[in-house]
């Protein structure tokens, strides 16, 4: 699955993993301060522009030029370890682009954020009938969006063709690999269906999974400063009372509240969800075999075969009802877990409704990140519900005992869940 595409797959990732380590910590001890020291100093928050010059402000053009020289100087060592790798094009130097560019929604995000506050205390100062506001205080601010808006458009139009390209690219590699071993593989139940169905769903799932997790992690890297600093509006909790950094502790805590809600709850899915793709090929594949002979297909067999399917799936409804009921009122929950930690700030009037807004964003920002699992867990069940179906084929490549439910099979229960 990996190493048909990545050049050492395991390697490959340890080191991206270790390396973005290095680089944010190297970041944060040393590099921000040359740069301070350079003249490259960051603007305080509330004072950085929003409209598009804020893509030039000195220290994103300083942190642009340390964030590219990482970015090739990791590509090019592993440019240089897969010399031989047929895809080391598009699994190197691709994931660095969709990398860059995602960094750039994430700022034009960072730039949208800026825009809250004036938008929203001008709103706030409109309605209140203060004098001296004109409809172009605000049509000029809507033009400024509109630049924003159609810039991000663009970007995510061409990021989108590009990473449509970059899936169907490893699609392609799983394919060749697999089909180099079919002598192998063929033997396996549903090869066909794990050759042609499972590579094209296992590279469009993590397509998706991919940039969310990489687009989390730029998130919290350049939203996390940002809440630090509105945290100082917001000294007083509910229950809880004073707290330093207070809008940082509560993301922390509430997506790890239910990340671990779902991920207890949603345990046993993804064995269901693999089940329930081996029952399902075990009926359409007696029902194919009985297109070309007579004795295939009988009703007995269909009935006893469709009867695991049916039972597999009342099976994953029950499970995903518990499931639900835990997801939906965490959703139900997270609407309104902010404004309820707010209230004593906002009732102390020691916020702006622009300032709100800002802190509203952020921390939506932080949590969605934190809530990575969450927001990802029934995408997540599916991938894993392909990936134990394509270890069989790993396992068959490299003469290793097969995975359990695929001896079962083999033993001549089909895949009876």
């Amino acid at each position: 699955m990996f190493h048909s595409f990545f050049p050492q797959p395991k390697p490959f990732f340890i080191s991206a993993v270790v390396w973005t380590l290095i680089c944010i910590f190297g970041w944060y001890l040393y590099v921000e301060g040359l740069g301070d020291s350079l003249g490259y100093v960051a603007l305080p928050e509330g004072k950085q522009p929003f409209d598009l010059s804020y893509f030039l402000l000195a220290n994103n053009l300083w942190f642009y030029c340390y964030f590219a020289l990482c970015l090739l100087l990791f590509g090019g060592v592993w440019h240089v370890i897969a010399r031989d790798h047929p895809w080391k094009l598009w699994s190197i130097w691709g994931s660095m682009l969709i990398i860059c560019v995602t960094y750039f929604g994430v700022q034009v995000t960072v730039v949208v954020n800026n825009f809250r506050r004036p938008f929203g205390d001008l709103l706030q100062n409109a309605l209140s009938k203060k004098p001296g506001i004109t409809v172009w205080d605000f049509y000029d601010l809507q033009i400024i969006f509109v630049k924003i808006a159609f810039l991000s458009m663009a970007v995510s139009i061409l990021t989108d063709f590009f990473t449509s390209h970059y899936i169907f690219r490893w699609r392609n590699a799983m394919n060749d690999f697999y089909m180099s071993k079919w002598e192998k593989l063929r033997h396996i139940e549903g090869a066909s269906q794990r050759v042609q169905e499972d590579t094209m769903r296992f590279s469009s799932t993590l397509e998706g999974l991919g940039i969310n997790l990489i687009n989390s992690v730029m998130t919290l890297i350049v939203f996390l400063p940002i809440l630090f600093a509105l945290s100082d509006y917001v000294t007083h909790l509910p229950v809880i009372g004073h707290l330093s950094h207070s809008l940082f502790w509560l993301a922390i805590f509430w997506s790890a509240f239910g990340t671990f809600l779902l991920a207890f709850a949603g345990i046993k899915l993804p064995g269901l969800s693999f089940r329930n793709q081996r029952v399902e090929a075990s009926y359409r594949k007696e029902l194919v075999y009985g297109e070309d002979h007579a004795d295939r297909a009988q009703p007995a067999t269909v009935k006893e075969l469709f009867t695991n399917v049916r039972k597999n799936y009342f099976t994953l409804y029950y499970h995903y009802m518990y499931f639900n009921i835990a997801r939906y009122f965490y959703i139900q929950a997270d609407a309104v877990f902010l404004l309820t930690m707010l209230v004593p700030t906002i009732v102390a009037g020691k916020i702006t409704y622009g300032i709100y807004q800002q802190i509203a964003t952020a921390f939506g920002q932080v949590s969605n990140s934190f809530q990575y699992l969450v927001n990802s867990w029934t995408t997540i069940i599916e991938l894993l519900s392909i990936h134990k179906r394509l270890k069989a084929f790993e396992a068959a490549i490299y003469d290793e005992p097969l995975p359990e439910i695929d001896q079962r099979y083999l033993a001549g229960e089909n895949g009876d869940a």
